[in-house]
């Protein structure tokens, strides 16, 4: 059962994670894009005081919570203006994966540092030709002796060039069938034959794009994380938090473009009333509230649902998780922006530049239409197009 109010504990992080973000804020996240620089204060305090790892297990220096914490980290942050989005990345896919199928020694290399922020992992999927079909994914691994040696490509994969190491998708040879499988390697940024590309984006944000190129990267056998036969699950293993905390990023944007758009129609006024008092102005911002509260109740149904062991409901709700708060995001910054008329193209106020950023919820890391593909066929079982 899921609860829909939230515990003290709940509670109180989302206070002490809001009063930090707080601190920082819009201005600051502006500064460090406007620099080209990372937030790196910022992430070394939220890691210090334990926010980055809330989600992964005590023993390995985490926070002993599970994902509807650490969605409560990001979407607080990303309501004071100040989101970390490797917060999706590091801790939540990359945390989650090695923390399930990690080896012992992998557990203890990689997820204290993850946890206190000192060290970040990105995650490499995405491939040129791939799309959303993860199937034609053409990036292999094939031993030589006791060693991997990686060899593909991949795009749009974030923080690079603040991560100390990727987690690579890559396929295997089944040595039964000879069909391709997924498998999941830790690749260091510095190894020899890894080379990174930055994308030129126009969305100006903190944690750049880059284009991945592996040619014949030798790892060590202790590189593959968990079972080589078991890579589909531990893939999923990764995409459903990873789903999760983009509603959670997704919420947070939109709760920080509304809150500015009340501020503003509460003082501005144009004839004898504050603009907020005409319904024209009101109803539009009362309905992008009411639709991100319902975004966050399937965002805490998909954490609780996952957080429970529950891999396949939490695939259903956090796809609709996703969607919903995409959406909600996407309305609500327009409408803010609508809501500040020309005041909301200024740099002054800051909300232009999260009208590009909103799409990112819409696209990334799976498309509203293939989300729409995902529902239709898994849960109203209709047949598939393709």
């Amino acid at each position: 059962m899921t609860t829909l109010i939230e515990s003290e504990e709940h509670n109180a992080l989302r206070a002490a994670v809001a009063a930090l973000g707080k601190r920082y804020g819009r201005d600051y996240i502006a500064r460090t894009v406007a620099e080209g620089r990372h937030p790196a204060e910022l992430w070394s305090e939220a890691g210090k005081l334990g926010y980055l790892g809330v989600n992964l297990p005590e023993e390995y220096g985490g926070g002993g919570g599970g994902i509807a914490e650490l969605s409560i980290v990001l979407e607080e942050l990303g309501a004071a203006g100040s989101p970390l989005l490797m917060l999706v990345v590091s801790p939540a896919i990359c945390g989650t994966v090695i923390s399930r199928f990690g080896t012992e020694e992998q557990k203890r290399a990689w997820l204290p540092g993850l946890a206190d922020g000192t060290r970040l992992m990105a995650f490499g999927i995405t491939e040129p030709d791939a799309g959303s079909n993860s199937h034609r994914i053409t990036t292999t691994a094939r031993r030589d002796g006791t060693d991997w040696l990686l060899t593909g490509r991949k795009v749009f994969i974030s923080g690079v060039d603040m991560a100390d190491a990727v987690l690579i998708v890559g396929r295997t040879e089944d040595a039964r069938t000879g069909r391709l499988k997924p498998c999941l390697f830790i690749v260091p940024t510095d190894a020899e034959g890894f080379q990174r590309h930055p994308i030129d984006m126009e969305l100006n944000a903190a944690e750049k794009q880059f284009e991945l190129v592996l040619d014949d990267v030798r790892l060590p056998a202790d590189a593959l994380v968990g079972d080589e036969d078991a890579g589909l699950l531990q893939l999923f293993a990764g995409l459903n938090p990873e789903r999760i905390m983009t509603a959670a990023f997704a919420i947070g944007m939109g709760r920080y473009a509304l809150s500015k758009a009340l501020e503003y129609a509460r003082d501005r006024t144009v004839w004898k009333a504050p603009i907020g008092a005409h319904q024209a102005i009101a109803h539009p911002l009362a309905q992008a509230h009411i639709d991100l509260e319902l975004a966050r109740l399937m965002m805490q149904k998909a954490a609780h649902l996952y957080d429970a062991g529950d891999d396949v409901g939490a695939g259903e709700a956090a796809n609709m998780a996703k969607y919903a708060a995409g959406e909600a995001c996407v309305r609500a910054v327009d409408q803010a922006v609508h809501t500040l008329g020309g005041n909301g193209l200024t740099r002054e106020f800051g909300l232009a530049s999260l009208i590009t950023a909103a799409r990112v919820a819409r696209i990334a890391p799976v498309s509203r239409e293939m989300i729409l593909n995902y529902v239709s066929h898994q849960t109203l079982g209709l047949p598939k197009s393709y």
